[in-house]
């Protein structure tokens, strides 16, 4: 049963650590309560005499005891978490924010884009979709990162392509002699997928840029307004709506998202000031 109070951190174990590159890392934790969250909601992750941060889980909803984390060493919290060990106590309160609403998206093609760090939310929603992968149209997933080392979950993309719904493509920005699949930004593997963007669900993730020209790709191309969601995670600081760190116009993220459709925030200062940058261009 999920925790009452949502102020109240359950405590978790970390049970391992995997790092994915030099600035990311993997934690899977497991505590003696169950927790539950829906895909696209976040938890404050709390290291007693430290401090806490928000992170959205990269594992599936439907494990109820266990959680991973993928975390890139960005700041002081983010650092303290790269220094633990395994074996370790950390607090998880939450969850927090909406979630994605998986019920509309039933009975269409599903396009998730995503680069980086981006990956690690977007892991929760695959596997949430994995799940009832027979009540999608199809999916189809556009990774990018900077190079081929650059990618997490590498061991993971093998297993994805067994799939008979999910067609997945990647690009990366600087190629390696290694490398056989896409080279440049991400949204150039938009122009390599048929699908009827008009009619298509898409989900977008990642570096605040990427996902700015993701979004323009995609209305580009024909996407509707209210079927383009985005991520606006990296906005978030306490989880609560009280600190205003992630406040856009009279939203919050932490509490209003971190789960938005383009036309719920597409009138925001911050969005304005990006479609006027194009303009001029």
């Amino acid at each position: 049963m999920a925790e009452k109070n949502i102020y109240k951190p359950i405590k978790y174990k970390v049970d391992k650590i995997v790092t994915e590159t030099p600035l990311i890392k993997t934690f899977f934790i497991s505590a003696e309560k169950e927790f539950e969250f829906k895909t696209g909601q976040f938890v404050e992750v709390t290291l007693d005499g430290i401090g806490e941060a928000p992170y959205t889980p990269s594992s599936s909803p439907y494990v109820k005891n266990k959680m991973e984390l993928t975390i890139m060493n960005a700041g002081y919290v983010t650092g303290k978490m790269h220094e633990l060990k395994g074996g370790e106590t950390i607090g998880i309160r939450g969850p927090y924010g909406k979630g994605y609403p998986i019920e509309k998206f039933y009975g269409k093609e599903i396009l998730i884009l995503g680069g980086g760090v981006g990956l690690a939310p977007l892991r929760c929603l695959i596997l949430t979709l994995l799940k009832e992968e027979d009540k999608f149209k199809k999916i189809y997933i556009c990774f990018g990162a900077k190079t081929p080392s650059d990618f997490i979950y590498k061991d993971w993309f093998d297993e994805l392509k067994k799939h008979k719904n999910v067609e997945l493509l990647r690009s990366v920005d600087e190629a390696d002699a290694n490398w056989n699949e896409t080279e440049g930004v991400v949204t150039v593997l938009l122009d390599k997928i048929e699908i009827d963007f008009i009619e298509t669900v898409a989900i977008v993730c990642g570096p605040p840029i990427m996902m700015k020209f993701g979004a323009k790709r995609l209305l580009e191309l024909g996407a509707k307004e209210e079927n383009i969601y985005l991520s606006m995670e990296t906005n978030m600081s306490c989880g609560l709506g009280k600190c205003g760190h992630c406040a856009m116009d009279g939203l919050y993220v932490c509490k209003d998202g971190p789960v938005f459709t383009y036309d719920e925030i597409k009138d925001t200062t911050e969005m304005i000031e990006f479609r006027s940058y194009f303009e001029k261009k």
